[in-house]
């Protein structure tokens, strides 16, 4: 018996386009899903509804326009320090009062935010059909990153495809019950961004100095607290190497910032920002020589720029990367932070050897093979039903 809600093809009216509420909230989700949400409106009978659930509002309104997301519905759901039990309660009612509104064919999720879970739970309550875009990331720890595993583990028993962005991803997927014909091997659509932004040339680089880049990323909840400062402390020792310039774009979140402003603000060879725009943090990735980060994303742009990259974590749902060689996990001790970012910065080969590792995530047609899917799906033929899409053994 199949494990999926609503199996089978979805039955839509032929006279009107099939509507696809596209639910995200954060900044990541905006960068994954505009890909896919260019391609739905390239294609006919298709018309995408973007919600904005403002889970990162600051961060993401700025840059919608710029990735050419109009959003439909805009909902104001964050509160200062708020707790994820009320922050989901007031996704899932305002969610549930859109999608009862707009009555769409399919509700399109990405990831593992909050936003993620409670969008695929109100399609549910509302009986729509819910695709799910970078499916099957696992790190193999119930709560680490917290509450991300839960979430798209969760999200995965709500879902009818399940769009995966790696081999692994997928086979994880099917060693779960996903039967394999719901299961769809895309490529990460973040690659499809990122090569999109860098053939425009887009975005400036927030470096300032000639010293050698090395670009930080911290916020994961678990990192928070103690562990935060004895890693703020390790990239103070560092940046006293002389040679380099840590470059660091701060989270909005006042736990992050109290700490990393405190610890690190008047060090000169350290360079704090306010969160960097997608397009600038993009050329400042390119800038870079060397990525310390605990965020996922980071982890699969960052290979298809040839950039090294130390994994501030003890688990990751991207094994992929490591695997390739293209990134270590490094964990959180301070030491060991110091010792393995020293190493990449000193040794050429292992540099060289990590920066030319091959990306596992994709050659930027992600989001037509998820359009490709749905189409077939929901009777809506392609617009370019004479261009070739590669499949994943054309890599």
């Amino acid at each position: 018996m199949s494990q999926l809600p609503f199996p089978g093809p979805v039955s839509t009216d032929p006279n009107r386009p099939v509507r696809v509420a596209v639910v995200l909230g954060t900044r990541p989700e905006a960068v994954k899903l505009a890909p896919v949400v260019r391609a739905l409106e390239a294609a006919p009978r298709f018309e995408p509804l973007v919600i904005n659930t403002g889970q990162h509002r600051e961060m993401l309104d700025p840059m919608l326009s710029r990735l050419r997301l109009t959003t439909r519905h805009n909902l104001d759901v964050m509160r200062d320090r708020q707790e994820l039990s009320a922050l989901t309660a007031r996704l899932i009612e305002g969610l549930g009062e859109v999608l009862r509104q707009e009555e769409p064919d399919v509700v399109l999720v990405q990831g593992d935010t909050s936003s993620t879970l409670c969008g695929a739970l109100a399609a549910f309550y509302e009986r729509i059909p819910v695709a799910h875009v970078e499916a099957g990331l696992r790190s193999g720890v119930f709560d680490d990153p917290f509450p991300e595993e839960l979430n798209r583990r969760l999200v995965s028993k709500l879902t009818r495809w399940h769009f995966a962005p790696t081999e692994q991803a997928g086979a994880l997927l099917q060693a779960e019950g996903i039967p394999a014909d719901n299961v769809f091997v895309t490529g990460n659509t973040v690659i499809d961004n990122l090569l999109w932004v860098r053939r425009r040339g887009v975005g400036r680089s927030a470096f300032r100095t000639g010293r050698r880049g090395v670009l930080v990323t911290l916020h994961r909840r678990e990192n928070q607290g103690d562990r935060m400062r004895a890693m703020a402390a390790t990239l103070l020792r560092l940046a006293r190497r002389g040679d380099v310039e840590i470059l660091l774009p701060m989270h909005r979140s006042p736990a992050v910032r109290e700490v990393l402003e405190g610890a690190l603000a008047h060090e000169p060879h350290i360079t704090l920002t306010e969160p960097l725009d997608y397009f600038d943090f993009t050329a400042s990735l390119a800038d870079c020589e060397v990525v310390l980060t605990d965020s996922g994303g980071v982890q699969e742009e960052a290979p298809s720029l040839n950039k090294p990259v130390l994994v501030l974590r003890s688990t990751t749902e991207r094994p992929e990367v490591v695997a390739t060689g293209a990134a270590r996990l490094v964990g959180t001790d301070p030491e060991h932070i110091h010792t393995e970012a020293n190493n990449l910065l000193d040794d050429p080969a292992l540099y060289q050897s990590m920066a030319e590792a091959p990306s596992p995530f994709g050659d930027g047609y992600a989001a037509q093979r998820i359009v490709t899917r749905l189409a077939e799906d929901c009777t809506a033929p392609l617009l370019h039903t004479d261009s070739h899409v590669p499949s994943l053994a054309d890599w």
